[in-house]
């Protein structure tokens, strides 16, 4: 293929570029965090998927070249762009897109090939990114250069599915760029899927997670009528679940969180208010119910407590994990986070187990202590609350030792347990 640049080295960027590598090509990914690109550069690698012994074999290759210089792109052959998309104040936040295109566009040349994997609302590789690049470069596509789009489908910490086997959606803004872009991905990826136009891709993308986002909702929702009316939620989704079609089970939890489902959906539902001139009210009433459980979490945690005569304020709670999912270590948005500082809002004496983040990044969390899973602590805890249900943890010296457990994951059983 030749000389490929990455743009973003996080879960999404770095597997991308591992994987180009691999394939044979020529890579700098490119990051605009000076500390990640050293950590890289050293081969340090912050995502689970990307274990450091593959990092080393890639920069033993002498093939990727992690890089905070845009100079470095220049020659590229294919660029993708897998940069952030957060929302601020409530609103699509694609800056980072811009940012990226105006400092890509210089080294755009005759024949190269321009994806975006970043999740963003339909119209934006067409309506945003096409008129940026061609302002700032002077070229046209697809005369000049192709575009197109290509959503990330990366699920972190994944033990089945993963960038070569999951199917790649691919598009472009004509049949030349779809050609570009799907020629790419299909030297390292099994199945190649392409759709009409980057509209419809980018739509795709926020249906996916808005599909998870409604379904989470009503299952979490579910399990609160549930525990009124004195049923186990859990079963009655076992027991759906042996249906054979018509029905797909989602397990309830104290929220969601990542880069994609607090936040993806939210693209859609701007997006139709602001085209369209109609709410999305499916998003709405599931933000709500999704946005709402971490609180809930607490409220449950409490009349536990006050069972026990104990209050919130001045007891002692052991959180287990405050990663947004099992066995990763990212914690944006994640709900556990908000459950921690629920409780230290209430005055709650919280410590913390979280194996897979960086103590840097639970440090952001004020008046949250970080500890070891082990029995001194299980029995020094009032309550322990499961948040996110790690591989790791050692959930039968919890059940040893605890005095009592708010289970939101379904992973503890005893006398002491208590499940959402």
């Amino acid at each position: 293929m030749g000389k490929v640049v990455i743009i973003g080295q996080g879960y999404v960027g770095l597997p991308l570029a591992i994987r180009a590598v691999e394939a044979g090509d020529d890579v700098v990914g490119l990051d605009t965090d000076t500390d990640r690109v050293k950590a890289l550069g050293a081969g340090l690698s912050f995502v689970e998927d990307i274990p450091d012994a593959r990092l080393a074999r890639a920069l033993e290759t002498g093939r990727y070249r992690p890089s905070d210089d845009y100079a470095d792109a220049a020659g590229f052959d294919v660029c993708a762009i897998t940069v952030p998309t957060p929302l601020t104040d409530g609103v699509p936040d694609i800056s980072h897109i811009e940012q990226a295109a105006l400092q890509l566009a210089p080294h755009l040349r005759a024949g190269c090939t321009v994806i975006l994997e970043s999740t963003t609302y339909p119209g934006t590789t067409e309506q945003v990114l096409r008129p940026l690049l061609e302002h700032a470069s002077g070229l046209r596509t697809p005369d000049d250069f192709y575009l197109g789009y290509s959503p990330e489908r990366i699920d972190p910490g994944n033990p089945t599915w993963h960038l070569d086997n999951t199917p790649k959606l691919v598009s472009g803004i004509d049949e030349r760029s779809l050609a570009a872009t799907a020629g790419f991905y299909q030297r390292f990826v099994q199945r190649v899927v392409p759709v009409s136009a980057p509209r419809t891709a980018e739509l795709t993308k926020l249906f996916e997670n808005t599909f998870r986002h409604i379904n989470i909702a009503l299952v979490n929702e579910l399990a609160i009528v549930a525990n009124q009316l004195g049923v186990d939620v859990r079963e009655a989704i076992g027991a759906a679940a042996t249906k054979p079609f018509g029905f797909m089970a989602f397990d309830p939890g104290p929220g969601v969180g990542g880069h994609c489902l607090p936040i993806d959906p939210s693209y859609l539902s701007w997006q139709v208010k602001r085209e369209v001139g109609q709410r999305f009210r499916f998003i709405e009433l599931a933000n709500d119910v999704n946005e709402g459980m971490p609180r809930y979490v607490v409220q449950r945690l409490t009349a536990g407590l006050n069972t026990r005569f104990k209050p919130v304020n001045g007891s002692r709670v052991l959180l287990l994990g405050l990663a947004y999912k099992s066995n990763v270590g990212d914690l944006r948005e994640s709900p556990a986070r908000a459950v921690a500082e629920l409780l230290v809002d209430l005055g709650a004496d919280v410590r913390a187990v979280e194996p897979h983040a960086s103590p840097r990044d639970v440090g952001t969390l004020g008046g949250v202590t970080l500890v070891d899973l082990n029995a001194v602590e299980i029995m020094a805890a009032d309550a322990v609350v499961l948040l996110t249900d790690h591989d790791d943890f050692d959930y039968a010296l919890v059940e040893e030792h605890a005095r009592y457990i708010f289970d939101t994951r379904n992973r503890c059983s005893g006398r002491v347990v208590e499940r959402l």
